[in-house]
């Protein structure tokens, strides 16, 4: 057991999400290249969402209280319908336009927010998070996470802040209990995926904490800048996938 390794992937668990929290999520996106340095590619993926499913308990416990579980509700089942369509339809679909126009959609969310000064840019209903959630799901099976598309939809419905990250959270550890399940079906789960994924689950708990605290010292509007600013980089970062591979 490398416990330098452990150390690291632990550090980079809780810098994370520690920032990220101020972004409404992300910290997936940005523990992907770290942990493919510090563990491998081969094994980047498993140590990821099990280290993901071990931290949102206790992140769940954290913002118990700021849970929109009506939101919950009508996202998690028809998402949980998308993750197996997806993966019916993965090797069937163009993976680098579909990043294409997501990265444009997140783009365009500087615009449609008006960098933070509007609290919503469409109309949102919590029965539009069904089919909402099959198609992200749909989406996020076959291109890979898509937490911060997301995040205009649970604006453009009032939730926000704690409120969001808490939902989100909730709506994710749903969607991880199926992950984990089939890594074990499929035989992934091995010692050498357990250690680092513990040690990333502790870092993302005590990050998901110091995020919390750090949350309360931010207003709304800053709040809602930061989201933007984070959905921006991440649709440039599709963009620029999706571009390099046609």
């Amino acid at each position: 057991m490398d416990y330098w390794l452990l150390g690291l992937i632990f550090l980079a668990g809780l810098l994370t999400f520690a920032l990220t929290t101020i972004t409404a999520g992300g910290g997936g996106l940005i523990l992907v290249p770290i942990v493919n340095f510090l563990a491998g590619p081969g094994i980047a993926a498993p140590i990821l969402n099990t280290g993901n499913l071990i931290g949102r308990p206790i992140r769940i416990i954290i913002y118990w209280n700021n849970i929109d579980w009506k939101a919950t509700l009508y996202y998690v089942p028809a998402a949980m319908a998308g993750a197996f369509l997806g993966a019916l339809l993965f090797s069937a679909l163009r993976i680098d336009w579909l990043q294409i126009i997501i990265g444009l959609f997140l783009i365009s969310t500087i615009w449609q927010f008006g960098w933070g000064k509007k609290k919503k840019s469409f109309q949102m209903k919590y029965h539009h998070l069904f089919p909402l959630g099959l198609i992200i799901a749909l989406l996020g099976t076959i291109i890979g996470g898509l937490g911060p598309v997301l995040n205009p939809f649970y604006l453009n419905l009032g939730i926000s802040k704690e409120s969001l990250i808490a939902t989100k959270t909730a709506n994710s550890f749903f969607m991880g209990l199926a992950q984990i399940g089939s890594y074990t079906y499929f035989g992934l789960m091995s010692l050498e995926v357990v250690y680092p994924a513990i040690a990333l689950g502790l870092g993302i708990s005590v990050g998901s904490y110091a995020g919390k605290l750090l949350l309360k010292h931010i207003s709304d509007q800053s709040f809602r800048k930061w989201v933007i600013l984070f959905m921006v980089i991440s649709g440039l970062i599709m963009l620029y996938q999706g571009i390099s591979a046609l």
